[in-house]
């Protein structure tokens, strides 16, 4: 049964292939940094699962202080240019959108199929998405590679390309991730719940939701990730108040209150891989441009976001 294991092995061989051109990049003034970087990241995806807690922290210190004394180095893999990139695409046209579709079709189709009974201990029915969502990237590969007349090692070097160019930043979600349940586990949730229950108007079903949708977005703020706040406010204000003490939807609660933290994604620089990457990638003049463009949205949305979860969560 192919299960959260054998992704594990994947994503770990991808990341051993990528410190190793690192390391053959002589282009590169930081290769070995990137190299010992991409390798560590290799080894808690091919490891992870049976080291200890103490080493698998120390992987993790390692990566911080590799990657946070003067940074990951950018190298020049060998792909193609900038004027071939051009004409391939003035050449291909709207065909390039092909791989780019075959992946969340792949995943959405899988997520179903590998949940029908008769296909039931082929793939981990708890697993089906992800491993829909792995299986779509071959598939974008094999449609990509004939297509584009590439040449195998290709898609590494892109990218590898693609992660000198984010650098520690293509790894922040899982940090992040990581961070909120080492809140929730802290009791950082519960203690956020005793500020909130002897602060907000009693049997006000109003403050209690505002305090949600709004503590959402400024948690995913200062964390970065929605996913990292949601377990820390949906046990402090979400599961107490609005569920216990008022009856509330959790379904609703949890689906308008992971919309309310996405709010937060837009308007924070934490949120680097979604606000400060594109900068970065696109050589915007403004680093933090992106997130202007976005703040008059993201407030608009968390209004809207209240307002529904008000008036749909306590709905019988």
């Amino acid at each position: 049964m192919i299960g959260l294991g054998g992704l594990y092995v994947v994503a770990g061989l991808f990341f051993v292939a990528i410190a190793v051109l690192s390391a053959r990049d002589a282009t590169n003034p930081k290769r070995w940094k990137n190299t010992v970087f991409w390798g560590l990241f290799a080894v808690s995806f091919l490891f992870g699962s049976y080291l200890p807690d103490v080493l698998n922290g120390l992987v993790v210190l390692a990566m911080v202080l590799t990657a946070g004394v003067s940074g990951l180095g950018r190298g020049e893999p060998a792909t193609s240019g900038p004027e071939e990139r051009r004409a391939s695409a003035a050449r291909l046209g709207n065909k390039l959108f092909w791989p780019a579709l075959a992946i969340p079709l792949t995943a959405l189709t899988g997520t179903f199929l590998f949940k029908r009974p008769e296909l039931a201990g082929l793939v981990d029915p708890k697993q089906a998405t992800l491993v829909s969502l792995i299986l779509g990237v071959f598939v974008a590969l094999a449609i990509a590679m004939p297509m584009l007349h590439a040449r195998p090692m290709v898609p590494m070097q892109e990218g590898r390309r693609l992660l000198d160019t984010v650098g520690w930043a293509a790894i922040l979600p899982q940090m992040l991730a990581a961070l909120g349940a080492v809140f929730a586990a802290g009791g950082v949730g519960t203690a956020i719940g005793k500020l909130a229950s002897a602060s907000l108007p009693a049997g006000s079903q109003l403050a209690a939701v505002a305090a949600y949708t709004i503590g959402m977005a400024l948690f995913t703020m200062i964390m970065g990730n929605a996913f990292a706040a949601f377990p820390v406010m949906t046990a402090g204000i979400g599961l107490p108040l609005i569920v216990h003490r008022f009856g509330g939807n959790p379904a609703i609660m949890g689906a308008v209150g992971m919309l309310s933290g996405f709010c937060g994604t837009l308007m924070t620089p934490m949120a680097a891989n979604f606000n400060i990457v594109p900068a970065a990638l696109l050589e915007l003049s403004d680093r933090h441009g992106v997130i202007k463009a976005q703040v008059p949205t993201a407030l608009l949305l968390l209004l809207t976001n209240t307002v529904l979860m008000y008036v749909l969560v306590f709905r019988s």
